[in-house]
């Protein structure tokens, strides 16, 4: 156990584990939050979606031979965003169908993309890593960093200033567009702010692991918690929590750091369920 401490002191010292702790924690708080609203809106597919749509985007990035790949990234998934919400409000295509036929259509023509045309020997490694998280956010830059913290104090002010009209969206919108409140206005805000969130995710997680950073946490407040308030804080620990002991064991162990991040999150879940049927008992 002394020798993991010291290991564990040993490696902080380093400023790219800084780093990646830092832009780790600040994800897992912004999933967090926006979590809980994507869970109560039973909208939580649109992670899966919008992340499916991050790594289309990137495909089209790597074979344009862009190297900075955000700026295709960043905006092809806010517009996609705004076009999950304007298409799952039409009546001939629900929003689970939307979601669907977006993000299985982006995520195939994206694979096709990046083996077709890359000129990298190891596709399938290049594919798995995006896909499932890779080592790359153990290599970030302070650039890197400072975009992060950057937009992710722009998530949690809008969401605290934006508190109020939020929960009112969140539990009745036929209610607050009854009382003047432009819920339109605040749906294309939550897509908007889970797009960045998705984007910032992609070298944390992994595109197909994303909705996990944002459900669970969220889930495993629900077994214990029932105030929206309360839920939130109590989601927003456990995922920077999760976050920081799955980035400790990833470096320590060796594993992926996403699929770590995640287990600590399931295990997690697990525990906040038996307590929640301790509390019914």
């Amino acid at each position: 156990m002394v020798e993991l401490i010291e290991k564990l002191q040993k490696y902080f010292t380093l400023p790219f584990v800084q780093y990646a702790m830092i832009v780790g924690l600040l994800i897992a708080l912004c999933s967090s939050l926006l979590g809980v609203t994507l869970v109560l809106k039973r909208f939580s597919f649109i992670g899966d979606g919008l992340s499916h749509v991050a790594f289309g985007a990137m495909a089209v990035a790597i074979v344009a031979g862009i190297t900075n790949q955000m700026l295709i990234i960043m905006p092809v998934t806010v517009a996609s965003a705004i076009l999950l919400l304007r298409t799952g409000q039409n009546t001939k295509i629900k929003g689970d169908a939307a979601v669907a036929m977006i993000s299985v259509g982006a995520l195939a023509l994206g694979y096709m993309l990046i083996n077709i045309f890359s000129k990298s020997a190891n596709v399938a490694g290049d594919v798995c890593s995006t896909l499932f998280g890779s080592t790359s956010i153990l290599t970030l830059t302070k650039l890197e960093v400072q975009l992060c913290i950057a937009l992710a104090a722009v998530v949690v002010v809008l969401f605290v200033l934006f508190y109020n009209k939020l929960f009112a969206v969140t539990f009745d919108e036929s209610f607050s567009k009854a009382t003047g409140v432009k819920s339109d206005i605040y749906n294309l805000l939550i897509a908007i702010v889970t797009a960045v969130i998705i984007v910032l995710a992609m070298n944390l997680v992994g595109s197909l692991l994303i909705s996990a950073l944002i459900i669970f946490p969220a889930l495993s407040a629900m077994r214990v918690f029932k105030s929206f308030l309360s839920v939130i804080i109590c989601s927003a620990v456990i995922s920077v929590v999760c976050a920081a002991v799955g980035l400790m064991v990833s470096i320590l162990m060796s594993t992926p750091v996403g699929a770590t991040i995640v287990s600590a999150d399931i295990a997690v879940f697990f525990i906040f369920w038996i307590i929640s049927l301790f509390k019914r008992g």
